[in-house]
């Protein structure tokens, strides 16, 4: 299986970054480092294409019209998505082919920092957003979660799995880490703009978390790795990805349970509810024919399956 990382940029703390805006890179950038192999790739869905899909009707009509779902991702977060052969490629990139057999139109990814992604939405550079985001009420209402005022206008979202955070260290742990308490006053890395972020800013401690902030998991990771951190807290699905592939196996290893598990969603502006109920009526569909747990077995990640896909169930 593939070395869990593609290269990533620097090492720079959040409060060193400069703003990155809506900077887009086209999804078909190589990213050194990234293997040739993959697991073996689902069946394809009977659905038709175009006019001829089952769900295109649902489809507003900019959409008809232009063929494509531009889709807004940070494709550095592997299994759920990163760059493989120069194309998009794991669970989300797997799931929107699924749902473009439905609806009869093309998903059309591009590659962007994870914490500008609801912006870039928001300015309507994008479709939806589609990147092991986690539903949550600050999200829906366009809200701060650290101060809870108003940065955005509200985004609805399309429920499609489930994950909570994790504590990764190094091989046999041997700060003997097993709980967020025991990152009190340590150094722990992890991706800016994530819910793991807050997860970390909202621990109590008498020593507060020294939290270093990067654009991409593949930042943090390299930090944990380099022993500049004693954690790197993300997402279960990625860092069991690393754990399980980074040098073999021999890297890295998960700690403790997973912490607030809560939905993915497939963000859609509030405004555009024919899109969302477009969205979850595919989804609904590729669920009942299997092809939905299809993708989610390809990756190892079918604990975080649901039955039904929802909207906003996020708290």
């Amino acid at each position: 299986m593939a070395v869990a990382t593609c290269a990533g940029g620097g090492l720079l703390p959040r409060k060193h970054l400069a703003p990155l805006g809506a900077m887009t890179v086209a999804a078909a950038l190589t990213l050194t480092g990234c293997s040739d192999q993959s697991p073996k790739d689902p069946p394809p869905s009977p659905s038709g294409t175009g006019t001829r899909a089952p769900l295109y009707e649902e489809l507003p009509a900019a959409v008809k019209k232009s063929g494509v779902i531009k889709v807004g991702s940070d494709m550095l977060y592997p299994p759920m998505e990163f760059i493989q052969n120069g194309k998009p490629t794991g669970v989300d990139p797997g799931l929107a082919e699924v749902l473009g057999r439905e609806l009869g139109v093309r998903f059309q990814f591009a590659n962007s920092a994870f914490d500008t992604l609801l912006t870039g939405l928001r300015a309507k550079r994008y479709d939806v957003v589609m990147s092991a985001m986690s539903d949550t009420k600050e999200r829906q209402q366009g809200l701060d979660p650290s101060t809870g005022e108003k940065i955005g206008e509200d985004v609805d979202f399309v429920d499609y799995f489930t994950a909570g955070s994790s504590i990764m260290v190094k091989k046999g742990n041997p700060e003997k880490i097993r709980t967020p308490a025991d990152l009190c006053g340590r150094k722990v890395a992890v991706q800016s703009g994530s819910t793991a972020y807050d997860l970390l800013q909202s621990q109590q401690c008498d020593e507060p978390i020294d939290i270093e902030a990067y654009d991409t998991h593949d930042e943090a990771q390299a930090r944990l790795a380099s022993g500049a951190a004693v954690a790197d807290v993300a997402d279960y699905p990625a860092v069991a990805y690393a754990a399980q592939t980074s040098g073999g196996g021999k890297d890295f290893e998960v700690v403790g349970e997973q912490i607030g598990p809560g939905p993915y969603g497939i963000a859609v502006p509030a405004s555009n509810n024919q899109l969302r109920d477009a969205l979850q009526a595919a989804l609904n569909a590729a669920i009942r024919d299997g092809s939905y747990k299809q993708v989610l077995d390809k990756w190892n990640v079918g604990d975080g399956a649901v039955t039904d896909a929802t909207i906003n169930s996020g708290t």
